[in-house]
């Protein structure tokens, strides 16, 4: 699959504007954080609104405009926000063209969703940080809430747009554990993988997602998923070549020799892992590609505004 054209991509519907339209309407507010405050970082100004302290106000500004500006920084937030974007080669399934609207696998259904949610953390002016992994953490920024900041991790979601598999393992409980290390300020964790680790450590891929809720962290886990062939395996009762999308390996046979088993053995680990984000306080959120990234998030807003 060749890279997206990036002029193409603006006129067919720029990334960011996309976000914001599958935004509009959503509930603003995912979480309000107790924690408020100015650091030393300058990040930008915003306009004065009457009543609030007049500390930060730049008074230079003032003279040559003639209007009250307050100086921001980057830790005058509501909230902290981390995404976690799983981008090992498991991700990339389905194969499509992602350069087409109507065409989702899981790294695509993975990069709107997360910037949907930054669209929304943007207008809440709220500092939102970025990692992606696959055999490691390929990309680690801290959570800022200044617009260039929010415009770089915009592009780096949209160069995911144009990238191709590089037969990459998922070692996701290194990763997780590595990320969880390094977020020391207490955010809100929203992770976005198919949870397929090759590490054959499931105990340890548990403890990995425990680790996250280090520090008071609040974590969310968007399992995606394409549930007609990964959940359900609803594939013609005729001879396959079934291909491991991150080794390349290949085995042949009729889906109906292995359907029961392997029914039984996603229906326990789901079940295992559903079971161990409610022990651990992680919210589990099952994101099937086909439903629509708008809906999946639209559905987890509302339902999160009801519970807080």
């Amino acid at each position: 699959m060749s890279p997206i054209d990036r002029q193409q991509l603006r006129r067919s519907g720029h990334l960011e504007f996309l976000a914001k339209q599958a935004v509009e309407g959503f509930i603003t507010g995912l979480h309000k954080s107790p924690f408020h405050g100015f650091s030393v970082e300058f990040a930008e100004h915003r306009l004065y609104n009457n009543g609030e302290s007049t500390r930060h106000l730049d008074w230079k500004l003032y003279a040559r405009s003639e209007k009250l500006f307050v100086k921001r920084y980057e830790e005058e937030t509501n909230l902290r926000c981390q995404l976690i974007l799983d981008i090992s080669s498991s991700m990339y399934f389905p194969e499509v063209n992602m350069a087409k609207d109507d065409a989702f696998n899981k790294v695509k259904f993975s990069v709107y969703s997360a910037a949907s949610i930054l669209q929304l953390l943007r207008k809440q002016r709220d500092a939102v940080g970025i990692s992606l992994f696959s055999e490691a953490v390929d990309l680690h920024t801290q959570a800022k809430s200044s617009s260039i900041h929010h415009r770089f991790l915009f592009d780096h979601l949209e160069r995911l747009l144009g990238s191709v598999p590089q037969k990459s393992k998922t070692f996701a409980v290194d990763a997780l554990h590595a990320i969880a290390e390094r977020l020391h300020r207490r955010s809100l964790v929203v992770v976005f993988s198919d949870m397929m680790d090759n590490s054959a450590r499931e105990e340890e891929l548990f403890s990995a997602l425990q680790h996250l809720r280090h520090h008071q962290h609040e974590v969310i886990l968007f399992h995606v998923v394409d549930k007609k062939k990964e959940i359900d395996f609803t594939f013609e009762n005729r001879p396959h070549t079934f291909v491991d999308i991150e080794t390349g390996e290949q085995v042949k046979l009729n889906p109906i020799q292995v359907r029961e088993t392997y029914l039984r053995q996603m229906a326990d680990y789901k079940r295992e892992l559903q079971l161990k984000c409610g022990q651990y306080h992680i919210d589990f959120v099952e994101a099937d590609i086909h439903e629509g990234f708008d809906q999946v998030l639209l559905q987890y807003l509302i339902k999160r505004r009801r519970m807080h």
